[in-house]
Formats: structure tokens, C-alpha cells, sequence
């Protein structure tokens, strides 16, 4: 796969009217690449999610489509911001990521229902395709909602702390979803709180902390170093990252 530019950023200032949340904010996303963005709560994370999904304006700088931007750009944010008392099945949640490619009277075309199944049986949630969003669990959801975001087809997801409240066996699904996006040349920028999970499958990362911004490849940035620097972690707390790291190391050699 030929990787190209799709976004680039560089000197952006992130906030909200006048208030600046991070400063000097630099990063650069290919077709292809998963962008893990990483901080404390109130660091900007989801700023930066809004501002490159188009809802905020950056303070300072600008974005650089090398390409254009994308017609459509595909976001799932964080549960909080989502109903689930919504009177919809899940196969209608799902099938609600085709409305933005339909028009105001367009109807939803075999090509577009080929989707929707696929995106159902690749999240695992074909055999509750039926059943109302709010007997789901918080695992079921968050698979309904990745299937919504697979219907968008989009070639850029924003996906903001995608994890929460899910457990470890549908984390580590969704990841692979993940991989399968990026592997087909989408770009992904997903904010993220899992360590480990950034090493394992994300190409690069963006450190936000205490006014600032990192870039760069995940272990080069999120060093115990930089983690304590961006006030990410304690330096009690940042040990098990240098633990972490050699025993990747190990199972390299």
C-alpha cells in the first residue's frame, strides 16, 4: 500500500472562543496510519477531535489537506454523548452511517445493504441486528457503534476514547477492526488511555499535557520521561513503562 499525506498540522493553538486548552500542536497522518492522541483529562484530546472534525476552529494555525478534505470523515465519541433511550434496533443504528452518502430523499441501494450486513457480522452484532439499543450492554453498544462507523466508509475515523466501560475481550475485537481500517488505507486518529494498546497497534502518537504537544513514534514519545513531563503520570507511577518496554524488547530479540 502507497502511503500519502492526508493531514498535516503545525504551530495549531486548540481551545475553545479565547481560551487556549494546548499550544504548538504538530502532527502529520498518512493513509494508513492509526494516530494515538494521549493525555490527562483536560489536555485537549477531544478538542483536537472537534477541531479537525470541523465543530471548533483552530485558535491559532491551520490543517494542511494535501489531498482535499475528505467529503466524509467518520467520528464515534465517547458514550456519554450518545442516547441510548433512541426508540432504534441496532441494524438501524448501523445503517444510520449510510444517511450522510443518501441525500434527503435518497434510499438505501444493495450496495449500501451489502454494507450494513458487513459491518454487522465483522463487529459481531448480526444476531442482535434486532434488538433495541437500550437492552444492549455497554460491549454490545460500542460493536453497534463501530458497525455505524464501518457504514460511513470513510477514508478518515475520529474515534474519541472508543473503550470505555467495554471489557477486555471486546477492546481487543475492536482493535482488530482497527487494524483491518488502517489496513485498507483509512487513517485513524484514536484517543486512547491504554499504553500497552498504543505500542501494539498504533503507528504514531500525540503526547498532550499541560499546555503542550509530543509527535512522534509511539516509543519515542511516550516515554516515562515525557509521560511525567505532561503530567500523563506520577514518576511513581511511570516505572512499569520502562518495565514495559524491555519486555517488548525481549520478545523482539
Amino acid at each position: 500500500m502507497v502511503q500519502s499525506t492526508l493531514l498535516s498540522a503545525a504551530g495549531l493553538t486548540l481551545g475553545y472562543r479565547d481560551v487556549a486548552v494546548v499550544r504548538d500542536v504538530a502532527f502529520e497522518l498518512a493513509r494508513g496510519d492509526v494516530l494515538a492522541v494521549v493525555g490527562h483529562n483536560g489536555s485537549g484530546k477531544s478538542t483536537l477531535i472537534k477541531t479537525v472534525l470541523g465543530a471548533l476552529p483552530p485558535l491559532a494555525g491551520a490543517f494542511d489537506w494535501p489531498v482535499g478534505r475528505p467529503q466524509t470523515i467518520a467520528y464515534l465519541g465517547q458514550r456519554a454523548e450518545f442516547d441510548t433511550r433512541f426508540p432504534i434496533r441496532v441494524r438501524d443504528l448501523a445503517a444510520m452511517g449510510a444517511w450522510a452518502g443518501l441525500g434527503f430523499f435518497g434510499r438505501i441501494d444493495a450496495d449500501c445493504r451489502g454494507r450494513i450486513k458487513s459491518a454487522l457480522e465483522l463487529t459481531g452484532t448480526a444476531e442482535i441486528a434486532d434488538m433495541p439499543l437500550h437492552k444492549l450492554s455497554a460491549g454490545q453498544l460500542q460493536r453497534a457503534l463501530f458497525a455505524r462507523t464501518m457504514v460511513q466508509d470513510a477514508p478518515l475515523i475520529l474515534l474519541d476514547e472508543p473503550f470505555t466501560a467495554v471489557d477486555q475481550t471486546t477492546e481487543a475485537a475492536l482493535l482488530t477492526l482497527i487494524n483491518s481500517w488502517a489496513a485498507e488505507g483509512r487513517a485513524v486518529i484514536l484517543v486512547l488511555h491504554d499504553l500497552s494498546a498504543v505500542l501494539q497497534h498504533c503507528t504514531s502518537a500525540l503526547l498532550l499535557g499541560d499546555g503542550r504537544a509530543l509527535f512522534g513514534h509511539p516509543r519515542e514519545t511516550l516515554t516515562p520521561h515525557n509521560l511525567v513531563g505532561h503530567r500523563y503520570m506520577s514518576e511513581s507511577q511511570a516505572a512499569w513503562i520502562e518495565d514495559m518496554y524491555a519486555e517488548r524488547q525481549v520478545g523482539h530479540v
